[in-house]
């Protein structure tokens, strides 16, 4: 089996273009993303599990949210775990070929699995009244988006700068 660390660099100029642009639009999306959790959650512990669960009984809220419905819940674990499972998928593809560590590489290819598990996970379980799972939200949220970023950021450097030979 040929060795993929830095196959990258050795990628046809078309090649390159295309994956620096599918990371780009990606990034896009997936920042876009966490500005829309921002919007909806705050980012805080207490904010996650309103979204879900709702805060009728704040009365200090200043927007009124209710408990998200069965069929609401499995459609965004089902949706979100999906296609979050594809995007990993391809930037870890994307990753296997840049010149990196074994074990960070290994690591920022296989973590976001996990995170996607335990966040969406654990969304379904804090909806279902397990309400410390907020935190394992928060935490394994905070990993991915991590990951995430790390791993566009090493792509794009290597898509973008020549190695020096």
């Amino acid at each position: 089996m040929q060795n993929l660390n830095g196959l990258l660099y050795t990628f046809p100029r078309e090649i390159k273009l295309l994956l620096t642009a599918f990371v780009i639009v990606l990034s896009v999306g997936f920042f876009t993303g966490l500005l829309f959790v921002n919007n909806t959650s705050s980012v805080n512990p207490n904010g996650i599990q309103e979204q879900y669960l709702g805060n009728e009984d704040n009365e200090e809220a200043v927007e009124m949210k209710f408990k998200k419905t069965d069929k609401h819940m499995l459609n965004i674990v089902h949706s979100h775990i999906l296609s979050m499972a594809l995007i990993f998928f391809l930037m870890g593809l994307i990753l296997s070929t840049t010149q990196l560590n074994y074990k960070l590489k290994v690591f920022l290819m296989v973590e976001p699995f996990l995170s996607v598990i335990l966040t969406f996970g654990g969304v379904y379980f804090l909806w279902k009244g397990i309400t410390w799972m907020k935190y394992v939200v928060m935490v394994s949220g905070a990993f991915m988006t991590i990951s995430y970023s790390l791993s566009a950021f090493i792509i794009l450097k290597q898509l973008l700068i020549s190695k020096n030979k």
